[in-house]
């Protein structure tokens, strides 16, 4: 059988499924930020990646056509409010797409890993060498602006060592290790994104217009404060500078540019993803402090989605993926 007659698997459709959602969703706000950019450089950036991503969607709803599932709604013109006062700079906007292209290279290379058709595979592949191009274009913008900073220095050791003592694995007394450089990778990421996510609360929460909204985005905005206070304090407990904070490129606007829906979707997305990475964080400590602040800080986003999820629901606006057969309703029909 010809690869590209095989019928996609579950896995496949759910990847394309969250392809279209998410990507939607990421493109209705640069499509609002490349209205209010000023800077030629950053606007052109934007245009591409608004460009790249009307063609991705396209192959996306092809794909999804051909087999016959429906199209997902997604977020449309209906979620953008055009003619809006400016609610970010252009620094803000610069930043946000680079963060959002990492967000892309990750599932990207998620999708590209369940697939087996050979034009799937070959859609993603191009997905992720889009990404790849649009990640080394943010970081040379943001550097060429020195509006990027990058993670703690270290000085090399004179000899490769090996681990001798047990209190490698201390970190609460004084009397262990400082932060290996294995350690880092996660926690400068994930301070990265909280910051994202603590802007975008504060900025969302000026101008949503539901109480209810504006209550779980204030709240979101705390949580993710007190996750980067925690993150910054291990940081600076070994004398290593910390991600700056992007709070004062939200202007004073309350002017929403955006539907309630989108954004309260924003913030769950991005603390969904975040378990990702603090997984992935776990994963790799080996300080005892560090696995109690990553399970501790897991189950607080656990917490947070939850809240996310009965708001959405509750408004009508959490959009369900292809569910497997009801074999039973189905037999109750005969």
């Amino acid at each position: 059988m010809e690869e590209n007659k095989l019928k996609l698997t579950s896995s496949e459709i759910g990847t394309l499924w969250g392809e279209y959602v998410n990507g939607t969703l990421v493109d209705v706000v640069n499509r609002y930020m490349v209205t209010i950019i000023d800077d030629e450089t950053i606007k052109n950036i934007f245009e591409d990646a608004i460009n790249t991503f009307e063609k991705q969607k396209n192959q996306v709803v092809t794909f999804l056509e051909k087999e016959g599932f429906q199209i997902p709604i997604g977020f449309t013109e209906s979620d953008l409010y055009k003619g809006k006062q400016r609610l970010f700079t252009d620094i803000f906007c610069l930043n946000y797409l680079h963060i959002m292209t990492l967000h892309g290279l990750l599932g990207h290379s998620t999708a590209l890993g369940v697939s087996v058709r050979k034009d799937l595979r070959d859609f993603y592949d191009s997905c992720d060498t889009d990404a790849k191009i649009m990640y080394h274009r943010t970081i040379e913008l943001l550097l060429e602006k020195g509006n990027f900073q990058r993670d703690p220095l270290f000085y090399p050791a004179k000899n490769p060592e090996y681990v001798t003592s047990q209190d490698f694995t201390d970190g609460y007394f004084g009397k262990g290790r400082k932060l290996a450089s294995t350690e880092i990778i996660s926690i400068s990421l994930n301070l990265k994104k909280s910051i994202m996510a603590k802007t975008l609360s504060i900025a969302f929460s000026q101008v949503a217009q539901s109480k209810d909204v504006r209550k779980f985005l204030t709240d979101s905005e705390k949580t993710a404060d007190a996750q980067i206070k925690t993150f910054s304090k291990i940081m600076q407990g070994d004398n290593l500078p910390v991600p700056k904070s992007w709070e004062t490129e939200v202007t004073t606007s309350t002017d929403s540019p955006f539907s309630d829906k989108l954004m309260l979707y924003h913030i769950g997305f991005l603390y969904q993803a975040s378990q990702n990475y603090h997984g992935a964080g776990l994963a790799s400590a080996m300080r005892t402090d560090l696995v109690t602040t990553y399970e501790a800080t897991i189950l607080k986003n656990l917490m947070v989605t939850k809240k996310w999820f009965d708001l959405m629901v509750k408004n009508k606006w959490l959009e369900q993926p292809p569910l497997a057969p009801n074999r039973s309703e189905l037999a109750k029909e005969v």
